[in-house]
């Protein structure tokens, strides 16, 4: 058989048998004295078994171990873990219908955010505060980065409902034009982790909340005072979080 037959014999496309002859899934065959490709039937039950795994779901790698010697993985063994993999696509799939019903019960005024971060950015109330917005978006951010949970946006429930805390944000707001050596620095500092429940800072890991790198973009995102004043706070955390 020609390549063009086999791969009509077993329906794949010659395009699919090239790349299995690439990766080393499909051996090549003799070639005849004219150049051509003369596959047998022993080939053609192999790509039908190739073509077989694959439609199972399993990746090229996954039908190697399969296809390989006594040193390979057992099929049962590669199907259970196709079938765990499956299973934790499925359950990621419920969580992301469960997060779509949520935000569809909101009315759509909420981001694509979980639960427990929803229910506390509900809890913020209405300002028109620069720096309250900007803290928003760097907290979904974190979120977004795998470093937030709901431990702590449980945590930090009691604090967004906190009425004196749009008066920190006003402060924080003052100090846009000031220096970095502005004497209202420190005292704002200190009163943004005086307000801060408890519960925040053992939910706070000891290494701090941040991805790599992330503190300095964050504090490059402020004012010369206004960083100043962020960075006291983040440091001020990390400390209350160790002790």
């Amino acid at each position: 058989m020609r390549i063009g037959e086999i791969a009509a014999l077993v329906g794949v496309t010659t395009r699919a048998v090239r790349h299995y002859h690439h990766v080393g899934l499909l051996p090549e065959p003799r070639r005849l004295a004219n150049g051509y490709r003369a596959y047998t039937v022993r080939d053609a039950v192999l790509l039908a078994r190739i073509r077989r795994l694959t439609e199972l779901g399993l990746s090229l790698d996954e039908v190697r171990d399969v296809l390989a010697d006594d040193a390979g993985r057992e099929l049962a063994d590669v199907l259970e873990e196709l079938d765990a993999d499956l299973a934790r696509q499925e359950a990621a799939l419920r969580e992301r219908r469960e997060r779509l019903a949520a935000l569809r019960e909101a009315g759509g005024d909420t981001e694509a955010v979980p639960p427990a971060l929803a229910a506390l950015l509900a809890r913020v109330p209405v300002t028109g505060s620069p720096t309250a917005a900007k803290d928003r978006e760097h907290l979904l951010l974190l979120d977004t980065a795998g470093r937030g949970g709901a431990e702590l946006y449980a945590a930090l429930g009691a604090l967004a409902a906190d009425p004196a805390v749009l008066g920190l944000y006003e402060r924080l707001d003052e100090l846009a034009d000031a220096p970095a050596d502005d004497p209202r620095i420190g005292p704002l500092a200190a009163a943004l982790i005086a307000a801060v429940p408890a519960e925040v800072f053992a939910a706070i890991p000891a290494e701090g909340p941040a991805v790599p790198g992330f503190k300095e973009a964050l504090l490059a995102d402020f004012e010369p005072a206004q960083a100043e004043v962020v960075r006291l706070v983040m440091d001020g955390m990390i400390e209350r979080g160790r002790a």
